[in-house]
């Protein structure tokens, strides 16, 4: 019999791509369609869910075809996705009734903030790991209801259901026979509850959400049905399934207590393994599920930094600095760094563990000696200097992870230059592996499937397929190091909302 491959859909915020994996994690063929973006208002984002299932089955097909395999070589198919993006949808029809409120969208703040000023929070990360944000999905879909025309009526009659994209792509690839999620995208609904592991009826009540609209929850390596055999010429198990990150965290290897991965994107996502502890974060960062395989449950203390590469694309754009993220990295090199210049890059406030949205940029430092070198510099720097902000919280939320030698793992488009891996590992203190393959959040949907399917054992024999890395240890002195740190702690303390 032929090796099984595994097949990935990773549905993100801006596209649509299938990967098809070999059981070793070798990318045999990736095929992948744009997401067409809607923006209504200012703040609001929107995507129509119609075209990001055409758009799956398109990529899904697109994939084996052109690694010239059969979809019976298929052993079954993982799915990824933008977490907290949110559907609507009829449960007769399969028509939604309304587009998918994104993850970006910003319309719920008022009722957030409304929540809040009652003194809801601290009882919402109790139950959730959360904070009130619009950014999660339940405030979304109680907008939904109250603002879509007999949308309330039709969900207290039991005609609605609601999901992530997971659920909506998996129950439409099913024929509408399986309506489910896993934990990890439930925990970020403001509506599950992360330690008895089910929606929290406290929590559908807050938010006047009728639960059961809501999906089963199973395992991210669960049995998720088989696709409807005229989608894609044959049926196939769906066997795996994780929110973005954490299907990262996987595809990165991270399935043990004290192991953490960033990705580097516009922003950065950092995810560390607690193991089955479940941290209250007292840096207001995120408790979140990791993964739930065989019933057991792991958790992760999760961290953004609201600019990341967006502050290399603003050494580009802002500063017209020409050539790119490499012109602007050799120009980085370049660099005194005894000139000390700081750049805190509060264009949109500062996320964790500042959490001031009135905070704003600024540049500290400047002597008649420094130039764009030295900004350019201070750029990659303030990416790496907020990744120790993250770790030191960490550190502090969640000791027990941290002990012996500790490794960040790191992808995302910042990741694939060497210069910043090594000044990463030069400005946070500890190991930084650098992913040779960057597909990790498809990988991590595919190996989750492939323990679901028995392709693999366990996750752990699952976990040795990710990729290859490459290794970068500190070479920066402990006393440059930390008066580095220095300084950046006294420049975000001075661009601080209520400094």
């Amino acid at each position: 019999m032929a090796e099984p491959l595994i097949l990935a859909l990773d549905q993100g915020t801006t596209s649509t791509r299938a990967i098809l994996f070999a059981a070793d994690g070798t990318a045999l063929a990736e095929a992948g369609r744009p997401l067409e973006q809607h923006y209504p208002h200012d703040g609001w984002v929107e995507h129509d869910a119609d075209e990001i299932f055409a758009a799956s089955v398109e990529v899904l097909k697109a994939a084996v075809e052109k690694a010239g395999r059969r979809m019976s070589d298929v052993a079954a198919i993982g799915v990824t996705n933008q977490r907290e993006t949110v559907v609507v949808w009829e449960k007769a029809t399969g028509r939604p009734v309304h587009k998918a409120v994104v993850w970006q969208d910003r319309r719920t703040e008022p009722a957030c903030a409304a929540l809040r000023e009652a003194g809801h929070e601290a009882r919402v990360t109790q139950l959730t790991g959360l904070l009130l944000d619009p950014y999660f999905s339940g405030t979304k879909l109680a907008w939904l209801l109250d603002h879509v025309p007999g949308a309330r009526r039709a969900a207290a009659a039991g005609e609605l259901l609601a999901g992530t994209i997971d659920t909506w792509v998996i129950w439409k690839l099913t024929g509408g026979r399986t309506f489910a999620t896993d934990a990890t995208n439930a925990s970020r609904t403001l509506l599950y509850d992360i330690r008895t592991r089910s929606w929290s009826a406290e929590m559908g009540e807050m938010l006047d959400v009728p639960l059961a609209m809501l999906p089963q929850v199973l395992d991210c390596t669960g049995d998720y049905g088989e696709t409807e055999p005229g989608l894609l010429g044959r049926a196939i198990p769906i066997r795996g399934v994780a929110g973005d990150q954490q299907a990262a965290l996987m595809g990165q290897g991270c399935i043990r207590p004290g192991e953490m991965k960033a990705t580097y994107g516009t922003g950065c996502f950092m995810l560390l393994n607690t193991g089955e502890a479940a941290p209250v974060s007292e840096a207001r960062l995120l408790t979140t599920v990791a993964a739930q395989v065989g019933g057991r449950t792991t958790y992760a203390l999760e961290g953004a930094i609201f600019i990341a590469g967006a502050a290399i694309q603003w050494l580009g754009e802002g500063l017209r600095i020409p050539g790119g993220p490499q012109a602007a990295e050799r120009l980085a090199a370049e660099a005194n760094d005894d000139l000390g210049v700081v750049l805190v890059p509060a264009f949109t406030g500062l996320g964790a563990p500042w959490w001031d949205a009135n905070a704003r940029g600024a540049l500290f430092g400047l002597t008649r000696d420094a130039g764009l070198p030295e900004i350019a510099r201070a750029a990659f720097d303030a990416c790496a200097l907020q990744t120790r902000d993250l770790i030191e919280a960490m550190r502090a939320d969640a000791p027990q992870a941290f002990r012996g030698d500790v490794e960040l793992r790191i992808d995302g488009g910042m990741s694939r230059s060497a210069w910043f891996s090594q000044r990463l590992a030069d400005l946070t203190g500890v190991s930084v592996c650098r992913a040779t393959y960057q597909e990790t959040t498809a990988l991590g949907a595919a190996l989750f499937a492939g323990v679901g399917a028995g392709v693999y054992a366990d996750v752990a024999e699952a976990a040795a397929a990710r990729p290859s890395t490459e290794g970068y240890g500190p070479a920066l002195g402990a006393d440059g190091r930390e008066r580095a740190y220095a300084r950046w702690l006294d420049a975000v303390n001075r661009v601080r909302s209520g400094a």
